[in-house]
């Protein structure tokens, strides 16, 4: 049997003298096999990233350069569509008149070159840089730009504009203006604090001798300093008229949305809520940046092969993908990130949301709403009506929305959704519990994904973490790499971060539905069963992926126990 000849870096490898022809022969097989990219199969067969990059550096003649001399901020990142960056094997470090520097992995990968130039309109120059360096610059330089969209928030309040009921603001003004003023100052404060500590919730709370505001930052209720009591009716009052509420009305739960421009340009929504305590209303703001949406794949945490199983879902034709999770899993950026990806000019999107938190162009967003009798099962049903290529369900609640969802998956269509449940086997039987035939169950769904979000570890501030062996053994940890002197971090915290910790990161449990799982569902087996199957296919827990990103350094021990541990 002849096998096709060795190119591009497996042939600069052999040539150096890293690895011998019949070695290449093999990676390069596999690669194709397993459609992986040529510098993943070379790490996965034990060649380290600095042989890697020192080949390529003399085989092709280009100079080797340390990434970590390179300041993110300095990174011409913007310059590049992000869909170029996706794989992490190429980096745009700096610009020159119409010269532009990009470091590369492979640099036998010619079609990259190419892409660079076409979407620059610049003339490029190429280094050689090692593959785990390129995607951890990456990161750091993603997370960058978003730490300077909210760096100017403090600068100037005068520059933020609130779109809402402002012009009702005058029915809740004191006999003291300079008190408004104090109100007005510190509620949009608080707004913006918020945003630049990255939080997601914000906790307006009346007790009888306190008012407590708190965000939830990280997943964690963290309390903020909080005027007097005296000034929590009018605080109340201030956000209500901001979101368009009632403000007369103080006994019954009201809804509402406020929307902040930033002097960026970027703009902000917050989901508003009020609720009747028995010292006054309490309001939770939930906060919609768009732009979690638009990190891009790479960014969420997956696995590489748990993003391939992800990618090769949603390029199927038709079929159902399921998230599900706790409330606050990230499951809505998830469903929201691949919507992204299939958000083409020859795609026809419809979502039906309660409410839509995260405003799309190019997507048609639908509010449900069951007091007009717009259900989910109502807007679907209109969905088949009209053209759809990917449908969106915010949640399959009931048996009549499950139904309708399966049709569409059944009849062309490609249906995300999510449920609340566990893990990814338990979501089958969820679906079987509802009275939804196992047959159809097997014939539609595709591909559950179950996730968490546990908090990252801060760079700046982590230290290594003593802990047993045999407690290493008995959290999960595989003896062999426990014996090999695992290295595990933990949360320290400093100025930097919040108690140890700086934003988060998914932890995933990626469950295609096999031929096998099928037959087991069609006979109406529990999810123990289905677990169990996950395990003899080699799909890891939800336990497991987060013992990964413990081996990695990624977050603590401690912190997955927190998400993971039942």
């Amino acid at each position: 049997m002849t096998h096709p000849p060795i190119t591009g870096l497996l042939a600069a490898l052999v040539k150096t003298g890293v690895i011998d022809a019949p070695r290449a022969t093999e990676i390069q097989e596999k690669a194709k096999a397993s459609k992986e990219s040529t510098i993943q199969a070379l790490m996965g067969n034990g060649i380290s990233a600095a042989q890697i990059a020192r080949a390529a550096s003399r085989n092709f003649g280009l100079p080797l350069v340390d990434l970590e001399a390179f300041d993110t901020s300095e990174l011409p990142i913007k310059l590049v569509p992000a869909k170029l960056l996706e794989n992490g094997n190429a980096l745009p470090l700096r610009q020159r008149g119409r010269r532009l520097t990009v470091a590369l992995a492979d640099p036998s990968d010619l079609g990259i070159i190419e892409s660079f130039r076409f979407s620059t309109n610049l003339t490029i120059d190429t280094v050689v840089a090692e593959a785990p360096k390129i995607g951890r610059l990456l990161e750091e330089a993603a997370n960058h730009s978003m730490d300077a969209l909210t760096a100017d928030l403090d600068d100037d309040l005068a520059n933020i504009q609130i779109e809402g009921g402002e012009d009702s603001a005058a029915a809740e003004q004191s006999d003291d203006p300079l008190q408004d003023d104090v109100v007005v100052k510190f509620v949009t404060k608080v707004l913006t604090d918020a945003i630049r500590r990255k939080a997601s919730d914000i906790h307006i709370e009346p007790y009888e001798k306190q008012f407590r505001i708190r965000f939830r930052i990280d997943g964690i209720l963290t309390e903020m300093p909080a005027p007097p009591r005296t000034l929590a009716d009018r605080i109340v009052s201030r956000v209500k008229v901001m979101s368009r509420m009632d403000i007369s009305e103080r006994r019954i739960p009201q809804d509402g949305r406020i929307k902040l421009k930033l002097s960026a340009g970027r703009s902000i929504d917050f989901r508003v809520n009020s609720c009747p305590t028995l010292f006054g209303e309490k309001i939770v703001l939930r906060i919609l940046d768009p732009s979690s949406a638009q990190l891009g794949i790479d960014s969420l945490g997956y696995e590489a092969e748990q993003k391939e199983l992800y990618l090769k879902a949603l390029n199927r034709p038709y079929g159902m993908i399921l998230v599900t999770g706790p409330t606050g899993s990230g499951k809505t950026v998830s469903l929201y990130t691949g919507l992204n990806i299939l958000n083409t000019m020859d795609r026809n999107i419809s979502t039906a949301e309660d409410p839509a938190e995260i405003v799309v162009p190019g997507i048609n967003q639908v509010n449900v709403n069951a007091r007009v009798g717009l259900t989910f099962a109502s807007a679907l049903r209109a969905f088949l009506r009209q053209d759809p290529d990917v449908i969106m369900v915010g949640e399959i609640r009931d048996l009549e929305t499950a139904e309708i969802a399966i049709k569409a998956a059944q009849t062309g269509h490609l249906v995300l959704s999510t449920l609340h449940t566990n893990d990814a086997p338990q979501t089958l039987t969820r679906l079987l519990n509802m009275g939804v035939p196992g047959y159809n169950i097997a014939s539609s769904v595709n591909l559950i994904i179950a996730q968490r979000l546990a908090r990252r570890l801060c760079n700046a501030c982590k230290k290594v973490d003593q802990v047993p062996e045999e407690e290493l053994i008995r959290e999960g940890f595989k003896p062999e790499d426990v014996h090999n002197g695992l290295k595990l971090f933990k949360a320290v915290g400093c100025d930097q971060c919040t108690n140890g910790y700086k934003g988060r990161v998914g932890i995933y449990q990626v469950m295609p539905v096999s031929e096998e799982m099928g037959r087991i569902i069609m006979r109406g087996g529990n999810s123990m069963e289905l677990a169990e199957q996950a395990r003899k296919e080699n799909i890891p827990d939800l336990r497991s992926s987060g013992l990964r990103k413990v081996q990695a350094g990624v977050t603590s021990l401690e912190e997955i126990n927190r998400v993971t541990k039942d």
